[in-house]
């Protein structure tokens, strides 16, 4: 694209966004940054730690020993994976995507000094470049000037439902009500944390996509893009 932009996708667990923003910045071809898989990657260390996800103070005292570096999949990383995220040189991709990171990073966020390591990370990432990015306050909190901030939904069942699809195309068995537990909780956790919760900037566009293929949500962000490019 000849013009910067900066796209913030924000929604629930289960809402799509991953997929959409992956589509989107191929047929845009900008960078995608999935900022969700940084918040899994600290959980993952912590695991790896031996520290849990509830104890504030220790997940916290790991963020100087950590080096996060996300890229596009090249040669024999296309396996798959829609992103390359390295954790301290060891490439974690597959390893955070796992069922129990989900949840984790859902609990890590929550934690203040977390967020501002990874928010300031980010910020980096989309300096001086077009970029889509997506997660939970990315235009409430990290890119809050971009020029296009999209806050996708769905129904919780179409979410939980969506979840099992996603587990079980990963080698992962989850029942449906598994899957709508797992999303209740995190909406509750993650639109009722003290801080950056998750909620619609005031200019974004609300899209619900319970009823839209991925490539019709792709085609109404395009056309959104178009508008103002």
């Amino acid at each position: 694209m000849e013009k910067t932009i900066r796209i913030a996708i924000d929604g629930p667990v289960g809402a799509g966004k991953s997929t959409v923003a992956r589509a989107v910045a191929q047929k845009l071809s900008i960078v995608y940054v999935d900022t969700g898989a940084m918040y899994r990657a600290v959980a993952l260390y912590a695991k790896q730690s031996g520290i849990s996800w509830q104890n504030e103070r220790e997940v916290v005292g790991l963020l100087d020993k950590i080096n996060l570096k996300l890229g596009q999949p090249e040669g024999d990383q296309r396996d798959g994976r829609t992103l390359t995220v390295l954790l301290n040189g060891e490439d974690v991709s597959w390893e955070i995507r796992k069922p129990d990171m989900g949840e984790g990073a859902s609990i890590v966020s929550q934690y203040k000094l977390v967020r501002e390591k990874l928010v300031d990370l980010q910020r980096k990432l989309a300096k001086g470049k077009s970029v889509i990015m997506e997660g939970r306050d990315i235009g409430t909190r990290v890119l809050p000037e971009a020029e296009l901030k999209i806050y996708m939904d769905a129904s919780v069942v179409e979410r939980a439902k969506r979840k099992v699809i996603q587990m079980e195309e990963r080698g992962n068995k989850v029942t449906y009500k598994e899957a709508k537990t797992d999303v209740e909780t995190r909406d509750q956790r993650e639109k009722n944390r003290k801080i950056d919760p998750l909620r619609p900037a005031e200019d974004s566009f609300r899209l619900d996509t319970s009823h839209l293929s991925v490539e019709q949500v792709v085609d109404r962000i395009v056309e959104k893009v178009r508008q103002i490019t």
